[in-house]
């Protein structure tokens, strides 16, 4: 089964049943997670709860009996929750984020949580308190980060579709090192009630799948106002589905020369060649274009990102929920809890948060990176004038090795300078595979204008019919098998 259209189908013939194909999907789980460790909560009692559910509504919901996958940073009710950290190890929500609720109402199942970055904070997945999850086309590389689990279960083939947080490129970033697409939307159009906060004014939930429909079957469903979210957007949600399979001929893509530019290996560029054939068959116009102030982006959202970690990261202090060191004084509470419960990354982070809004520094640096931020969002808003679709790789390097960047966080940071200014921007953009280098995917990113999904979902899935690769799979390890 390729994709959910197919699974529907074979629902609505009465030639599939729920329990069939979720068992189908746990007994992949099963063969792939002594490799890739995807998964940090399989929830099987919580899944049997949610089939017994289902057979009491009707089939004709748009996600009827579809398994989903979730990011462990995002509330679960009776499932655990851990931003894969210490600090939240053993935390069970009392309610469900916005998403999770607009899933279950349309049918899905949500079938387990997958791993990531604690707090979402890296581009590996090698950060988590709770060991790493590998790379199916190469358990020797990281798929990414920080949604490396969400993107690895779909690449391997444990979980049709998921979810995962994109702060400075977590879904992108990880759909380009597994081979699958990665959408990070609009900030606003999905509510982030729920989601754990790592930073308010970058976060944004999105979906993976192997299929452009896949993908866009998701967004219609999570994507809305939602009034517990006051940044939640009340753009009025348009069917994502009109215009797939529309052509694009006569449009125009614009090419930034400065992520073209931005240290891309000969490998990837190799990979992405081939693109610009397929853009040619398209019948698009490619347009060189600037983006001069995207050469501070990476400076820019290591400041503003921090500072909002720092002080969204506050609340883990051992007095209202989660871990807790028993200690005789309260200051040693709030020293031995933080410094025990948070990992070297996620401390890393609070304290560059930190001192940039201290007193003295907030001027030099918070209010100075906000103020480049703008520019960035008017230079995208800019060339959006000029163009339709603007075009980059999505990551400058192919899938890296695990420990090969875990000990220098400038070059773990440098991994993310393709897909940063879009957060910074707020602009929708998706991550489509292009191709394979030596069996390692490769990732090609589209950008487009505010709001305009449905101009993205049509050029990406106009080139998913000319570079399609949802029917290949990494290969179970050998001695996985034996």
């Amino acid at each position: 089964m390729r994709n959910l259209k197919e699974i529907k189908d074979l629902y609505n013939k009465n030639e599939l049943k729920v329990r069939e194909l979720i068992d189908f999907y746990l007994k992949k789980i099963e063969e792939w997670e002594p490799f890739i460790h995807a998964f940090l909560t399989v929830p099987y009692e919580e899944i049997e709860k949610q089939i017994n559910e289902l057979e009491k509504k009707p089939k004709d919901l748009p996600l009827y009996g579809i398994p989903i996958a979730i990011k462990d940073n995002i509330l679960t009710k009776n499932i655990r929750t851990t931003c894969a950290s210490k600090i939240l190890e053993n935390f069970i929500p009392p309610y469900d984020a916005t998403i999770i609720r607009r899933l279950k109402d349309n049918g899905a199942i949500i079938i387990g949580k997958t791993n990531l970055d604690e707090f979402a904070m890296g581009s590996s997945t090698e950060n988590s308190a709770f060991g790493p999850t590998k790379n199916p086309w190469d358990i020797e590389r990281v798929p990414g980060g920080s949604s490396g689990g969400s993107a690895a279960c779909v690449s391997a083939g444990e979980i049709p579709v998921s979810i995962g947080s994109d702060t400075g490129g977590s879904i992108r970033l990880p759909a380009s090192f597994t081979g699958v697409i990665g959408l990070k939307p609009t900030y606003g159009l999905v509510s982030r009630y729920g989601l754990v906060a790592f930073a308010s004014s970058l976060d944004q939930i999105g979906p993976f799948g192997r299929r452009v429909e896949d993908v866009a079957s998701i967004l219609q469903v999570i994507a809305g106002h939602d009034p517990m979210d006051s940044t939640s957007s009340p753009y009025e949600i348009p069917d994502y589905f009109e215009n797939l399979g529309k052509s694009v001929k006569g449009w125009k893509v614009g090419f930034p020369e400065e992520l073209w530019q931005k240290g891309v290996s000969e490998e990837v560029l190799k990979v992405l060649d081939r693109s610009f054939d397929v853009f040619k068959d398209l019948g698009v116009e490619i347009v060189k274009i600037s983006l001069p102030s995207v050469e501070y982006a990476l400076s820019v959202y290591y400041i503003i990102a921090t500072s909002e970690a720092s002080s969204n990261l506050a609340r883990y202090d051992g007095v209202k929920y989660g871990y807790r060191e028993e200690v005789e004084d309260l200051i040693s509470m709030y020293k031995n809890t933080r410094g025990h419960g948070f990992g070297s990354e996620v401390k890393r982070r609070i304290i560059l948060g930190t001192y940039a809004l201290s007193a003295g520094y907030y001027d030099a640096y918070y209010l100075k990176a906000t103020k480049v931020r703008n520019l960035i969002r008017r230079e995208f808003e800019e060339a959006f004038k000029k163009v339709d679709i603007i075009v980059s790789p999505t990551s400058p390097i192919l899938p890296f090795k695990l420990g090969e960047k875990i000990s220098d966080p400038l070059q773990m940071y440098l991994t993310d300078i393709m897909t940063i200014p879009v957060n910074l921007a707020g602009i929708p953009a998706i991550s489509m595979p292009a191709g394979f280098y030596n069996n390692l995917p490769v990732g090609i990113q589209f950008m487009s204008t505010f709001f305009s999904e449905n101009r993205l979902l049509q050029f990406a899935y106009a080139y998913q019919e000319m570079m399609d690769f949802s029917d290949k799979y990494p290969t179970l390890p050998q001695k996985e098998r034996a």
